[in-house]
C-alpha cells in the first residue's frame, strides 16, 4: 500500500465572485452573522466566530459570478514545496504569486476542469479586537449571535466536465483522499467527495449538466447543531432569500443541510452533522445511479435545479444528456 499523501492542512479559505457587492455582503454579514475582517480595493475578507485564521472568505466584486479562487493551505513549508512540485509536474502550474491578506506566497495552478487553486504555508492567525474577545482562551472569537452565527468555511463544492478527471489530480497531486462517490450506469462518475482531513469531506467534484467547465456549485458553512440549521431556514425566509432545497439529511456523508442563493445568485449552504473517517484503510462507500435516485437520507426528492444550476449562470443546452441524473448529494 502506498504511503498516502499528508502534505495539505486544510481548506485555508474561498474566494465568492459577486456582481452585487453590497447586497452580497449584508447576506454575509447580516444574514450569515459573519464578521469583515479587512477590506482592500473591490475585495471585503469575512469570517466565522470560529475561524482561527484571519478570515475563511473573501468577497470580490467582479462582472460575474462563481468561484475566484480556492486557497489550500499545506502542513509546512516542505510540505508546500514537495505539492508545488507535484503540481508543476502535472503542467497545471500557473506559478507564485506574493499572497494575499494575512498569509504569505501561494503558489498558484488550475484543476484539470480549469479552477484556480492556490497553495500557501504562511499565514496570521486571528487576533480579535477587544468586542469580539472570547471569554474562553481556546476560542478565537466571542459568539454575537447575530444571523444564523456560521462558525466556519466548511466545504467548497465545484462543477466539472470530467469528474474522474478532477477526483484523480486531487487524490494523485494534492493528497486528498476519496471518502464516497457516485457511478453511472455508463461507468462515469458523477460526483466525487473528498477530503484531506478525517471529515466526510472538504472537496466536492459533481459533474456538470451542461459540460460546463470551472463553475461553482455551493460553498457551505458550519453551525454546531440541527436547530440552527433549521433556525436558518426562518432568518432566510424573513429575509427574503431565495431557499432552494429545504432542511433535511443528505444520504451522501450525511450532513443535514439548508441550500439557498445570495443576491447575486451563487448558491449558499448552511450544514451540520456528518460524519468523520479516523480508518487510515477506510474503503471509499460508490453509489450507483439507481441509489441516488431515490433522493435524500429520508426519501425527499433532490430539487431539479440542484442538478442543472451552478456560477456563472450557463444557458440551457437543447437535448443535454442525463442532465436530470447528474446526482450530487
Amino acid at each position: 500500500m502506498t504511503e498516502p499523501i499528508r502534505d495539505i492542512a486544510r481548506i485555508g479559505h474561498a474566494e465568492l465572485l459577486t456582481t452585487q457587492p453590497e447586497r452580497s455582503l449584508d447576506f454575509f454579514t447580516d444574514v450569515l452573522g459573519m464578521e469583515i475582517e479587512a477590506r482592500d480595493g473591490r475585495s471585503v475578507f469575512l469570517r466565522g466566530f470560529g475561524d482561527y485564521l484571519r478570515y475563511s472568505l473573501k468577497l470580490t466584486e467582479a462582472p460575474h459570478t462563481g468561484l475566484g479562487h480556492l486557497a489550500l493551505r499545506a502542513w509546512s513549508e516542505e510540505a508546500l514545496r514537495r505539492r508545488v512540485q507535484a503540481v508543476e509536474r502535472s503542467g497545471l502550474g500557473i506559478g507564485w504569486i506574493d499572497g494575499d491578506l494575512g498569509h504569505g506566497p501561494a503558489y498558484r495552478f488550475t484543476d484539470p476542469d480549469g479552477h484556480v487553486m492556490e497553495l500557501y504555508y504562511e499565514a496570521e492567525r486571528y487576533v480579535p479586537p477587544e468586542h469580539l474577545r472570547p471569554a474562553l482562551k481556546n476560542q478565537p472569537q466571542r459568539y454575537t449571535g447575530r444571523g444564523v452565527g456560521v462558525r466556519r468555511l466548511d466545504h467548497v463544492n465545484v462543477l466539472a466536465a470530467d469528474v474522474a478527471a478532477n477526483r484523480e489530480f486531487a487524490q494523485r497531486v494534492l493528497g486528498y483522499r476519496l471518502h464516497e462517490k457516485v457511478q453511472l450506469d455508463d461507468g462515469s462518475e458523477a460526483g466525487a467527495w473528498l477530503s484531506a482531513t478525517i471529515a466526510a469531506h472538504e472537496l466536492i467534484y459533481t459533474a456538470d449538466a451542461y459540460g460546463a467547465r470551472g463553475r461553482l456549485h455551493h460553498l457551505a458553512f458550519w453551525v454546531d447543531t440541527r436547530e440552527e440549521v433549521l433556525r436558518a431556514a426562518d432568518l432566510f425566509l424573513d429575509r427574503g432569500v431565495h431557499i432552494e432545497f429545504a432542511p433535511s439529511k443528505h444520504a451522501i456523508a450525511q450532513g443535514f443541510f439548508l441550500y439557498g442563493y445570495e443576491p447575486a445568485g451563487n448558491r449558499i449552504e448552511v450544514t451540520t452533522g456528518g460524519y468523520f473517517v479516523f480508518d487510515p484503510d477506510f474503503e471509499p462507500i460508490v453509489w450507483t445511479e439507481a441509489e441516488r435516485a431515490r433522493g435524500q437520507a429520508w426519501g425527499v426528492p433532490t430539487v431539479a435545479t440542484f442538478h442543472t444550476y451552478g456560477t456563472p449562470p450557463v444557458e440551457p443546452v437543447a437535448g443535454v444528456a442525463g442532465a436530470e441524473r447528474r446526482t450530487r448529494a
